[in-house]
């Protein structure tokens, strides 16, 4: 089993040889768990009905890593998308921008995230980052470079706040994940669809999209593309012209102007 409270799980332990007062604990402990997965059950149904037609779900579920628990979490969180007039304070709300200290005219200098704001989401979005960086796309090769200079952690919560990010420029633009694959954005939908009551059709033809392995190796395909040219995008940043007034304090060397909002952002 994987799951000791699934259906395998219930009945190795209904199998089990106990005592008798040991024997009725766990039943009554079954019994519990059962009434609870019921509730549950219903509570999901019934997000699951009202999120199926709501057009910001649909523009969430778009995003690599993102599924309905996040996206309904997430917007539950937000509210109104006009209260924020800019991403970063979003991000701001969601407690991922990091803190920065400074004393009287010293430089500034930043640290961890403020863990500010709503924790529920700001989890909910750093577990979507870890899915999405899995997956073959712009946001995968952003965790890769970040992980590959500060480590998985901290890569993690720089995803989970790129995904804020890109969260605010969908609800506010009405538009989808530029690289969002058809045929997995069709398996979200149809969960949901699944756990709003909807049909499950067992041994029928599902959508030729969401089950062709050609359709979803083609937008896989498209998603490495469009990684492939992030990475080239990042790599120009260390080899345009530089200029005169941007200069190295350790080694004296000029770098790219483009060279500080890099380093801000690590």
């Amino acid at each position: 089993m994987t799951d000791i409270f699934g259906v395998r799980g219930q009945a190795w332990l209904r199998a089990l040889l106990l005592p008798a007062d040991e024997r009725s604990a766990i039943e009554s402990a079954l019994r519990l768990l059962e009434a609870l997965q019921a509730e549950l059950h219903e509570a999901d149904a019934e997000l699951a009905r009202l999120g199926r037609h709501d057009p910001a779900v649909a523009h969430l579920l778009t995003i690599p890593g993102v599924d309905a628990a996040v996206a309904m979490g997430v917007l539950a969180t937000i509210g109104d998308i006009s209260r924020f007039p800019t991403p970063q304070r979003l991000v701001s709300y969601l407690g991922l921008n990091p803190r920065v200290r400074q004393s009287g005219s010293q430089p500034a200098h930043t640290g961890p995230i403020s863990k500010q704001g709503r924790a529920h989401a700001r989890g909910l979005l750093t577990e979507a980052a870890w899915a999405a960086a899995k997956y073959p796309g712009p946001l995968r090769a952003f965790y890769q470079r970040v992980r590959a200079r500060r480590g998985p952690q901290i890569a993690a919560v720089a995803t989970a706040r790129k995904l804020t990010v890109l969260v605010w420029y969908l609800l506010t633009r009405d538009e989808d994940f530029a690289w969002a694959g058809a045929s997995l954005t069709a398996t979200k939908l149809r969960r949901m669809e699944l756990a709003a009551g909807a049909p499950a059709h067992r041994g029928g033809r599902r959508s030729w999209a969401a089950s062709s392995s050609t359709i979803r190796a083609q937008e896989r395909a498209v998603a490495a593309s469009a990684e492939l040219e992030y990475r080239r995008f990042v790599s120009a940043w260390r080899v345009r012209p530089v200029r005169s007034r941007d200069a190295d304090a350790a080694t004296g060397e000029r770098l790219p102007a483009v060279m500080a909002p890099a380093a801000r952002q690590g």
